[in-house]
Order: C-alpha cells, then structure tokens, then sequence
C-alpha cells in the first residue's frame, strides 16, 4: 500500500528530510529532473513550454527546463513572476537555467495560448501543493490558457487549480496527462475531481520518506486486494464458505434486495437468505434461483410489522453477516423495526439505503454497537446521518468518511474515490467511474461487502476489497459496453472478470476439485 499525503504531511515530511541532512537544493534538484525524465519519455522532439510560478514548484520548472536544454531541446520557459523575485532555492534555480541559456518570457495568457499551439509537451509548475482556493491573478488566467493546450501536459506535484488537500477545482484547472508527483501521491490527486485532472501519477522517491501515522490515507496495490480475498479449501462447504442474510425488498423495491443478494453471491457467499416483507416475496421468489427466501410479517403495502424483528433476529442467528436496507422502505413502522434490530443484533451488520434512512441523525446506535458494523451512505444519505448537507459533505469527503465511522464503524462514502473510514484509517478506492453512476449499483456494493464479511474478512477489508472489485467490475463493463449503457446487472455480470484482474487467474479449490455442499 502507499500512503496518501496531505500538503502539511509533505512540508512535515520534506522538513524532516532537511533536518536529516537532506538540502533544499538537492531535493528540488532531483524533483527538477524526475520532471525531465517523463517530458522525455512522451516526447523526444520538438519544443518543451515550462509555465513557472513564484514558489518551489516553479523552481522544479526551472531545473527541468535546464536539464531538457542542455540535453539540446527547444525549451521555453514562460514564468508568470520576475524570477529574481522567486524565494530560494527557486531564485537559485532559475538563475542557473538562465546563465545555461535557457530563454523565458514574463507570462501573459496569450502567450501561454500561442506557446501551447506550438508545443510538444507543456509542463505545468505554476502552483504547488500549497494553492487552495480559487487561483487568483496572474494565476487564474493563465491556468485558463494552459487547460486550453491539446499537446501532452506534465504536472509538478499536483495539476495547478487542483487543491492538493481534496481534490477541489474551486477555479480554473489545468487537465495533466502526467503527474510526476514527489514522496507520495497528494489526495487531491486521487479525490475527485483532482484524479481526473491528474493523469497518470508518477510517483518519484527524491528523498523526502513518506511514514505511516495514524489517519494518513491510504491507497492498496493489488497484492494488497489479492491476499485479503476468500482462497477456498477442498472441504468448503456452503455453510463454511459464509451466511448472509439480506433484508430488504418492499414492494416496488424487491430488484434492490435481489441485487444485493447476486452481489453476495457473485463475491463467494456460499448460503444466502432474502428477507422481505410478506408481499414480495412472490415476486422474489421468481426473481432469485439459489437463495433462500424468508417473508416477514408486513401490511399490504410493505410496511413491516413488530413481529419482524423477532423474525429477522432469528434468521439472523444463523448467518455469518446481515445485509439490511435495500429497498426495504421508509414507513414509520419499518424505521420503527430496522432501529430494534440495530439496537440488538450481535452479528457483523452492513447498513444501507432506508436503513440508514430509518437511523436519521442518530449514529449513537452504531457507536454503542458492539458486533462489527459497516455503513455504506452515498453523500446525501451521509449528510443526514451528520445533521450536514450534501455540498458540505463533497467539500470535505475525507472528514465525512471519518465522522461517520463512530465507535469501532467502519464507514464506506460512496462516490467518485470512495472512501472507506475505520480503525484510525482511511482507504482511498481507485476503481469505479461514471458508469456506476445508476440504479442498483449500490445494492450490489452492499451485498459484496456483506458476503465478504461472512467470508471471515475484517469489516475494513471486506469494505476496501468490496469496493475495489465493485469499481474494477464497473469499469470493465463500461469499457465492453460504454459508461452509458452499463447497468448494476452488468456490474454483477463482470465480477469474475474483476476477480480475476486481482489474482491473475480465476480462483480454484486447492486440489483442482469442486464441493457444492
């Protein structure tokens, strides 16, 4: 795994390499020149534009464009300040790149426009990881200009207009191809929108160490997926392979319940029961072949009765891990029902969609649980639950993610870069894009991070590992089908294909055999 850095981390963790011996000039050195390494690796002719701002991010710029100068390319470099007047070791650099002969230019933004028209590659060093808010003159233009170029861009550190902290565009931003970023990727560049104005990341050691502390996010490789996933055993059975039990499914909502239930399947569940009030379960029954369904005492509408706690209590002591929430409707009786069972349940609990309705702004049951729970909110239902609003919540994702996961909760906020909170941690998921954006995809994650948790997972690795394979399937069925027509069945469709991309090779039995009970 690698650890995602703030920008107060990164000046923390750049002051301890100086107090370690490390130079200032070394390491902008270095950094200047990893920049150069990847301008040269997209292009190995033609005209290379350096956009320079007033800090050490344009002191990387100048390095770079000295480096690339004497390696005899056209170079440029257009600085939005007087260079003399840059704070050192950036007034250093620039002096040097100058007396080597590299010609600059005070910046305008028509001049940024017309040198983009003729560039091979641009690289951006106009604001680093200390920018927030939006870019403000000389800055805002010229980034304006330079998000207009149509040749590759290089970023240094982090794209200029993205906020380093949370990915915020709060301005103009410029779109990189390429992030060559130092130590350790910032958060803005894998929050949205920072991600997608990021490109590929290239992470470049220059130095600087990025430890663990407690609370630094983290984003998993995929060896880090591939050794949490269930490995089965020649004496599995369906019983050892994992329970769930998913309640959920009133009437006109039972697809959500039946989702759920192939999410849970799909990731390795060997026994899956359907709970859902009494007038669904026809329709359920038609709908799922393998799981076993339950029909709880509700009225004619769907709304469950009291007597459905018992029921759900009782079912639920024979499962590994309860699902609750999908389509299960939002009644004062059902809410009624869904914060009884919360309250009592002993088993590991995902709480979704009208459960986490029917929990309104009261996470004090989830703090005073005592068996794992899992909350799986998308903004709005997490705004909620915080007494918040969704704009507040997308501002500052992170400190949502980790204000929900109270007591020993693990909290998974849905959305681009979801983030999975809990143990004093914080995992950024990489996988997933616009095409789960639509109907059912969330029931589908629910019931994979369900079937995991009754595979014997952690509830913050069955919530990371859900996640991921949730996102990868995504994107494998958009990149088959388009975003545009991808669905949640098509989701649960390519979920092997998503299994597969983590372990190399689909999963088998330790003998090569098969067990089926």
């Amino acid at each position: 795994m690698r650890y995602l850095l703030t920008a107060g981390q990164m000046r923390d963790a750049e002051a301890a390499a100086v107090a370690g011996g490390a130079t200032l000039v070394g390491l902008m050195d270095r950094a200047g020149a990893a920049v150069a390494a990847e301008v040269a690796s997209l292009s190995a002719a033609g005209r290379v534009v350096v956009l320079a701002g007033g800090g050490n991010n344009g002191g990387d710029g100048w390095v770079a464009a000295r480096l690339l100068h004497e390696a005899g390319r056209d170079v440029l470099v257009l600085s939005a300040v007087d260079p003399r007047t840059l704070p050192a070791p950036a007034n250093e650099a620039a002096a040097t790149a100058s007396s080597s002969g590299v010609p600059w230019k005070r910046a305008d933004a028509a001049m940024v426009s017309e040198a983009g028209r003729e560039a091979s590659v641009v690289v951006d060093a106009l604001l680093g990881i200390g920018a927030h808010g939006a870019p403000r003159p000389p800055y805002d233009v010229l980034i304006g200009a330079a998000a207009e170029v149509r040749c590759p861009v290089v970023a240094v550190d982090v794209p200029s207009g993205v906020d380093a902290d949370t990915g915020a565009t709060p301005g103009p931003s410029i779109r990189a191809d390429v992030t060559v970023t130092f130590a350790a990727p910032k958060l803005g560049c894998v929050l949205q929108p920072g991600a997608s104005r990021s490109g590929e990341l290239v992470v470049v050691d220059i130095g600087i160490a990025a430890s663990a502390t407690t609370g630094v996010p983290e984003i998993w490789d995929a060896d880090d997926y591939a050794r949490r996933l269930p490995r089965l055993s020649w004496d599995d059975t369906k019983a050892t392979r994992g329970r769930v039990l998913i309640v959920g499914g009133a009437p006109g909502m039972t697809g959500a319940a039946c989702l759920a239930a192939m999410g849970a399947l799909r990731t390795g569940a060997g026994y899956v029961t359907v709970a859902v009030p009494a007038p669904s379960l026809a329709i359920v029954e038609a709908k799922l072949t393998a799981p076993v369904k339950l029909a709880l005492p509700a009225g004619p509408d769907g709304s469950l009765e009291p007597g459905a706690v018992e029921a759900i209590l009782q079912a639920a002591s024979r499962a590994d891990a309860v699902l609750i929430g999908p389509g299960l409707g939002r009644s004062g009786a059902t809410i009624e029902v869904v914060r009884e069972v919360v309250s009592r349940l002993d088993v590991p609990l995902v709480v979704d969609a009208d459960a986490l309705f029917a929990l309104g702004e009261d996470l004090g049951q989830v703090a005073e649980r005592t068996a794992p729970t899992i909350l799986t909110p998308h903004a709005g239902e997490a705004a909620r639950l915080l007494g918040s609003s969704s704009d507040r919540v997308q501002a500052d994702r992170l400190a949502a993610a980790r204000a929900l996961a109270v007591g020993s909760a693990v909290a998974v906020l849905k959305g681009p870069a979801t983030l999975v909170a809990g143990e004093d941690r914080v995992v950024v998921n990489p996988s997933g894009g616009p095409g789960l954006a639509t109907l059912g995809t969330g029931d589908v994650l629910a019931g994979m991070v369900a079937g995991l948790v009754a595979a014997g997972l952690s509830p913050l690795d069955a919530a990371v590992v859900g996640t991921y394979l949730h996102g990868m399937s995504g994107d494998m069925a958009s990149r088959d089908l388009t975003p545009l027509c991808c669905t949640a069945e098509d989701v649960v469709a390519y979920l092997p294909e998503a299994v597969r991309s983590v372990t190399g090779a689909a999963l088998r039995t330790c003998d090569g055999g098969t067990s089926d009970e």
